[in-house]
């Protein structure tokens, strides 16, 4: 059992969700190494976060962001104030919610040096604030190397 740790960044983007698979595994060239095992991808923020969905339709993500973005809006229909957290603005507290709801990991499997996602899967990063922000991702593999 072999163990590895990471860390890498991710580009700067303002609000949306990116697939980043391919970012992922050009940061991770070990994961060649490894004949079976798990990677675990935790972001170290709290207004944006990691999925694994849909990897082919761009309109997916586009709904997916729209979709939070009803969720937990930055403001009321009228335009009024919904939350008394807004140091930061008032996208602030609107991706403090959006995070808790998707998550800051994922795990994914690893076989024969890849990631074993199926078919149309693949690594999102959701970002929640407006402004571009640079993040931080520890990447930790566990797994029997080749």
């Amino acid at each position: 059992m072999s163990w590895s740790q990471k860390q890498f960044t991710l580009p700067p983007r303002s609000r949306g969700s990116y697939l980043i698979t391919d970012h992922v595994v050009s940061a991770l060239p070990e994961l060649r190494d490894y004949k079976v095992g798990i990677l675990h991808l935790f972001v170290q923020h709290t207004s944006c976060a990691l999925s694994l969905n849909e990897n082919w339709d761009d309109d997916v993500r586009a709904d997916m962001s729209d979709a939070l973005d009803r969720i937990a809006p930055e403001a009321g229909a009228k335009g009024e104030e919904l939350y008394r957290h807004s140091a930061e603005g008032p996208d602030d507290m609107p991706a403090h919610i959006k995070s808790a709801l998707v998550g800051a990991s994922v795990t994914i499997p690893i076989r024969d040096g890849k990631l074993a996602t199926g078919t149309w899967q693949g690594i999102w990063y959701l970002e929640f604030r407006a402004v571009k922000h640079t993040r931080r991702v520890v990447a930790t593999i566990q797994g029997e190397k080749a």
